[in-house]
């Protein structure tokens, strides 16, 4: 098997953190986004964390037919330089934020 990019990069999941750990990340204070039900080719250019407040997605790394599934509850991890398929089966709505970075246009 060829050897690509995304080999060693992997969304790491904590099922259910506590509320201690969730306002430790002060998540209530970061972006929301969410989108319906669909397949989403994504590039990460930056590592996202995210919390899932809604929803239920398998993520299919590119050019692989390995997944992960995540949903309500969870909080995710994002690599930087990923590439994956979304694969949402029920509508997420979630809380995310980018890791900041110096070449970051904000």
């Amino acid at each position: 098997m060829a050897e690509d990019s995304n080999s060693n990069l992997r969304i790491s999941i904590e099922s259910n953190p506590t509320e201690s750990r969730l306002a430790e990340l002060n998540i209530k204070c970061w972006p929301k986004w969410g989108c319906s039900p669909g397949k989403y080719q994504l590039k990460f250019d930056a590592e996202e964390t995210c919390y899932l407040l809604k929803g239920k997605v398998k993520a299919y790394t590119k050019g692989s037919s390995d997944f992960v599934e995540f949903g309500a509850g969870d909080l995710v991890t994002i690599p930087k330089g990923l590439s994956c398929t979304w694969d949402v089966s029920v509508a997420v709505d979630k809380y995310y934020k980018f890791e900041a970075s110096s070449s970051s246009t904000y």
